[in-house]
């Protein structure tokens, strides 16, 4: 039987999942499971270089893991699983942290955008932030790697720290790529015509997978919108093709269909229009919530889904760190 290709990819447990992270990530990730061999990780570990106080970090953690298994995420298919309950991910960090030099971590955009936005904070965690990336990366020796465009810098370092060990030490990792699972990736538009939804910008902006369906409403119906088009078959400014965008993603083509109907013949309505997009939004969301709640409110559950992710992941991580320490020289007897 052909060996699947491994798959890696992590979510920190900060914020709450929104439309943004399902229809950019969540659902490629589904399809993803049936096909390759994929560990999912909880990025539990990295959150404690910006978020230091972890009083609500296990509400968090059980949290985005019931979303991802709301939105379709299988434990038996994939390896679910926390970053902190893989003890092989620290060792393979101490490693390639002798491969990392301190002149380029520290031109790193991210380590500047940090050191900007918590300058009271610089600590060595935020510094190697992509060595450790790069050790949940190299530690399945995933080739591919789902991640967005602001990622692709640390996925960079990561195939250098694999290029640097395969150099001095031995064959060991291949080299991880982005990959999109030949999609081109659906950028969520935000709420206010301004950039994408975020975990962290405008909340208002941005439509949560945990947003009551009332709240789904408000924000939906408060959307930037104008007076109309005053001539047929006017181009539409952003703010308006936004709306169309995110009506694309959860209504009926004939709903769509009539709306870009009636802004052609300069009739459209965008009050009605929006009401109809929180409607079909409140429609597509309202199982997810309901679904992850449960999931979330089932402590056992979750623990089990917990224990076998960290279960699968320490089986190929032990692996690849048997044969790191073999390559440098590490087993002495």
């Amino acid at each position: 039987m052909e060996k699947k290709q491994i798959v890696m990819s992590g979510i920190r447990p900060t914020g709450f999942l929104h439309l943004g992270n399902y229809f950019g990530a969540m659902r490629n990730y589904v399809k993803m499971q049936e096909e390759y061999e994929c560990y999912f990780m909880v990025a539990d570990l990295h959150s404690l270089t910006t978020h230091p106080d972890t009083k609500t970090l296990a509400e968090s953690v059980r949290r985005v893991l019931a979303e991802n298994i709301a939105c379709g995420l299988d434990p038996e298919k994939a390896a679910l699983y926390c970053q902190s309950h893989v003890k092989e991910t620290t060792e393979l960090y101490l490693y390639l942290n002798m491969l990392a030099y301190k002149g380029e971590l520290e031109k790193t955009p991210t380590f500047k955008d940090k050191v900007r936005q918590h300058p009271d904070n610089v600590n060595a965690g935020l510094l190697t932030y992509p060595v450790l990336m790069a050790a949940d990366i190299l530690l399945h020796r995933a080739a591919l790697v789902p991640v967005g465009k602001d990622q692709e810098q640390h996925l960079e370092i990561a195939r250098n720290y694999a290029q640097r060990f395969n150099k001095r030490y031995a064959e060991v990792f291949p080299e991880p790529y982005p990959f999109n699972f030949g999609h081109q990736l659906v950028k969520v538009p935000s709420l206010d015509g301004t950039g994408k939804m975020s975990k962290s910008e405008n909340q208002n902006a941005t439509i949560y997978l945990a947003d009551t369906d009332e709240l789904i409403r408000k924000k939906v119906m408060k959307a930037k919108t104008d007076g109309g088009p005053t001539e047929p078959n006017s181009e539409k400014p952003d703010y308006i093709e936004n709306i169309f965008n995110l009506m694309k993603l959860v209504s009926e083509p004939s709903v769509i269909q009539k709306y870009e109907e009636d802004f052609n013949n300069c009739t459209i309505r965008y009050g009605d229009m929006k009401k109809q997009l929180g409607e079909d939004m409140a429609k597509f969301i309202a199982p997810i919530r309901e679904k992850a709640e449960a999931i979330q409110n089932d402590h056992i559950y979750l623990k089990k889904v917990m224990e076998a992710g960290a279960e699968k992941a320490r089986i190929s991580a032990g692996k690849t760190l048997d044969e790191v320490r073999k390559a440098m020289g590490l087993i002495y007897y």
